[in-house]
């Protein structure tokens, strides 16, 4: 316990870890972000106005403005995931992260520098996506209040939580087939019981407990609370679950990636 409690051992090097990071990014961001950049505004117009015109809400909302907080959190989140799963294992796996250390960055460096390279990534997405969304609103009415501008810096904290998560399994995982698990029993349920696609009022009492337990169900709350302009006191609570839970996560990342690290 105290192991994972105990202060992190942090430097500069986390930010060199990140400029590494970025560094690579400039390199290859032709590859990079053509198909992020393309595929949000064709899940708006499939979602939104392909299935939408057989989506009735109770509230009356067009289905394509309640689906913009929910892909807002979403694609975010696999941006996190894909950079700090998958590539966080194959630079541990390749040695990249022992080289590292030869330099003065600590391990706890390496893995804070991992994580804020993640929500980097992924704030830069959710303000890509709100951007989206606010140009298309005179035509689909996605963004409704300047409350919306507020999705942006909120995106930062379920930024941390989903890339230090994602560098938490890495560090356990033996083998990249394990992703697999991560994927199927971690994210899929996250993504389909995250309040993304449908209220979560209509999950059956068991279901709304596991919606709640979700962190993408509070970031879509948040989110959708700033896209419509109601905002609510339950916001506050959200926006508290997640910073608790990102915190705790983010401990738990170090301290599995320090023992990944020693053996």
């Amino acid at each position: 316990m105290t192991a994972f409690v105990k202060q992190p051992d942090l430097s500069a090097g986390a930010l060199h870890v990140w400029q590494r990071n970025r560094d690579v990014l400039l390199q290859l961001w032709k590859s990079e972000f053509v198909a992020q950049l393309l595929e949000p505004p064709f899940v708006i117009f499939a979602l939104g106005l392909g299935l939408g015109k057989f989506v009735e809400l109770d509230n009356g909302q067009d289905y394509v403005a309640f689906l913009a907080p929910g892909l807002l959190a979403m694609f975010p989140m696999f941006t996190a995931v894909f950079e700090c799963a998958w590539n966080s294992y194959l630079r541990l796996d390749q040695g990249t992260y022992r080289a590292i250390l030869a330099t003065p960055a600590s391990i706890d460096d390496i893995i804070t520098g991992e994580i804020l390279w993640g929500a980097t990534r992924s704030t830069v997405n959710a303000a890509y996506i709100l951007l989206v969304a606010a140009l298309l609103t005179p035509w689909l009415g996605m963004v409704d209040s300047p409350w919306a501008i507020l999705c942006v810096p909120v995106a930062v904290i379920p930024g941390i939580f989903f890339s230090a998560m994602s560098i938490l399994f890495a560090s356990v995982a033996k083998a990249m087939s394990q992703f697999g698990y991560f994927f199927n029993l971690v994210i899929n349920p996250m993504f389909w019981f995250g309040g993304a696609f449908f209220p979560t009022d209509s999950l059956p009492a068991w279901g709304r407990v596991v919606a709640w337990c979700i962190p993408l169900t509070h970031a879509t709350a948040l989110y959708r609370g700033f896209i419509t302009g109601e905002l609510e006191w339950s916001m506050a609570g959200d926006f508290a679950w997640l910073v608790v839970a990102t915190g705790i996560t983010y401990l738990a990342a170090l301290w599995s990636m320090r023992r990944r690290l020693t053996e």
